[in-house]
């Protein structure tokens, strides 16, 4: 089985640099052997941090960058001279990129944005030289502070997609045929089950030079929140797309049963995807006549918009594509 290049979860031990000591150091010059102290500060040790890069879709580049460790800071020199910082570790992870602690489960970053950074494990602090410790009546400090001890664990990074619409249906319901048809997007299709393995994401061109992204997520299958199928992986995905668009195929069995199972599946997973807007496609309605639409739209919630659509001959498309971005921009005219 060929392996996929979509990596989403990645599973890496990190640890930051320990502080650089401090120096306990005493000037001495030809004239004056006891001139006082004059001990450096140590350097502090390297942080890990996370950097977001829109050029990246995946989190491939991390698979076999298992063991993440910093340098550690310099130990403080004579005459007042503090140690050298050590360099800091900087991961560069796609957008949707969070950071969680394996042991607790304690979300410590989340990477929104290009540029964005996020420190994942700070340095230990370089510790004080004698000179720092010279008062009027200790005028000659016989000690120094040891540089702190970095930190170390295990980290879980998880990337979940950014989308403005993510597109939701049963294996096989006609979405990857859609994503090519109102994208760039160039996803395997094929006429049997779970042929997307791995989100795919498209640009849809709109009018004006506007656009909007949509993702292409593998299909649900009944359980899938409690792991069964794709489980996890595909749900994960979806809680970052303000919009879901329900494809449902013209000739499902039960149009509103087959809605319900999508609603159920999500709610099981996450009830706040509830909270999302939803426009359901009802997928491959190319040789629908209009009584037949007029029954399916009868089983359908009215109280969430639907279309009727066609990849092949392209029926509703545009449609489609005005009715999403008028959810996206709630309330602005569609011109």
């Amino acid at each position: 089985m060929e392996k996929s290049n979509f990596i989403d979860y990645i599973r890496i031990f990190c640890r930051s640099g320990h502080g650089g000591a401090g120096n306990k150091h005493f000037m001495q010059t030809k004239f004056n052997p006891k001139a006082g102290p004059d001990g450096g500060d140590g350097g502090r040790g390297g942080h890990i941090i996370l950097r977001g890069n829109q050029n990246l879709w995946t989190l491939l580049h991390l698979r076999y960058y298992k063991n993440v460790l910093a340098e550690d800071g310099e130990k403080g020199g004579s005459n007042n001279s503090s140690g050298r910082n050590a360099k800091d570790i900087i991961i560069e992870v796609p957008l949707g990129t969070i950071a969680l602690d394996e042991e607790t489960g304690r979300l410590e970053a989340e990477i929104l944005e290009d540029g964005q950074e996020a420190i994942l494990m700070k340095g230990g602090r370089g510790g004080l030289g004698n000179a720092r410790f010279a008062t009027a009546t200790n005028q000659a400090p016989e000690y120094a502070q040891p540089g702190e001890p970095g930190l170390e664990g295990w980290k879980i990074l998880e990337l979940k997609v950014l989308a403005d619409v993510g597109l939701v249906g049963f294996p096989n319901a006609g979405k990857s045929t859609l994503l090519s048809v109102i994208t760039a997007a160039k996803p395997k299709i094929a006429d049997y089950a779970f042929t997307t393995l791995t989100p795919q994401l498209g640009m849809v061109e709109y009018r004006e030079g506007k656009s909007f992204c949509v993702a292409d997520l593998p299909g649900i299958i009944e359980g899938a929140a409690e792991g069964k199928g794709l489980g996890h992986r595909f749900l994960r995905h979806i809680e970052r797309n303000p919009i879901l668009l329900f494809v449902i195929p013209a000739d499902s069995k039960d149009h509103r049963a087959e809605f319900n199972t999508l609603v159920k599946e999500l709610t099981a997973y996450n009830e706040e995807l509830l909270d999302k807007q939803f426009v359901i496609a009802i997928s491959k309605s190319d040789m629908l006549d209009e009584e037949l639409k007029q029954a399916i739209a009868s089983e359908l919630p009215e109280d969430i918009p639907h279309l009727f659509i066609s990849s092949v001959s392209q029926k509703g498309i545009r449609e489609l594509k005005d009715l999403l971005w008028k959810t996206l921009n709630e309330g602005n005219a569609v011109s």
